[in-house]
């Protein structure tokens, strides 16, 4: 087994992919040494996965979600990266490092990506740095604890729902008025009523409001 383990780290914000440079670099491993590359764009992550699709791929590639100001407008995001990356470079391991912590975000990263890892930053630090390298390498997925926990919650609940109905579940939470959502996921104001009746059924909410519609969901574990 090669002796370097070669990771890239994609953040808008340089400093935190330096500190991981900084830490993984300087850490000690028993048989292997850890050579970080970084990008602070979605354009530079996608030209160095691209690149490395035709030299050598990186053993694990680090993704930030947010790759851009909410001023700028862009769409493109980490979940982005991470969909080329498992398209372009198969064998690379994804790991993503985000803020997000919520049970709706994470999931849906799960079920477009399926990465190998998803370390909240929160709960980043130089040791879980290094177990994460290490665990990845082993071939094993690596999750910290708030990410670990969102995938339980979600995993213990027997119920499925949709698309649509998880994001109306989000939107919900974010405070956004019924009557809002109708056009951010492409459907009626009627619709978006009757599913939400549905999902207090569902849940087995009687004659409850949004509010214990968000509860519930968040219980089960959909937010």
């Amino acid at each position: 087994m090669d002796s370097t383990v070669r990771v890239l780290a994609v953040d808008d914000h340089e400093m935190t992919t330096l500190g991981y440079k900084y830490i993984l670099e300087d850490s000690e491993f028993n048989d292997f040494n850890v050579k970080v590359e970084i990008a602070k764009s979605f354009e530079k992550g996608k030209a160095k996965i691209e690149l490395s699709k035709r030299a050598i791929p990186y053993d694990i590639i680090l993704l930030d979600i947010q790759l851009f100001s909410i001023e700028s407008k862009d769409p493109r995001t980490g979940i982005d990266l991470g969909i080329l990356a498992r398209e372009e470079v198969p064998k690379s391991k994804v790991v993503f490092m985000s803020s997000y912590s919520d049970n709706y975000r994470i999931n849906n990263i799960f079920k477009k990506v399926n990465p190998d890892g998803y370390m909240v930053k929160s709960e980043i630090d130089e040791l879980s740095l290094k177990s994460m390298v290490e665990t990845i390498r082993n071939g094993s997925s690596y999750y910290t604890a708030s990410a670990l926990a969102a995938i339980r919650r979600r995993m213990s609940s027997d119920i499925t729902i949709d698309d649509q109905d998880q994001k109306i579940l989000y939107h919900l939470s974010q405070g956004i008025h019924t009557r809002d959502i109708a056009p951010l996921i492409g459907s009626a104001n009627t619709t978006v009523e009757a599913r939400k009746r549905q999902l207090k059924a569902l849940f087995d909410i009687k004659n409850g409001n949004d509010l214990a519609l968000i509860n519930e969901a968040k219980n089960r574990g959909f937010l």
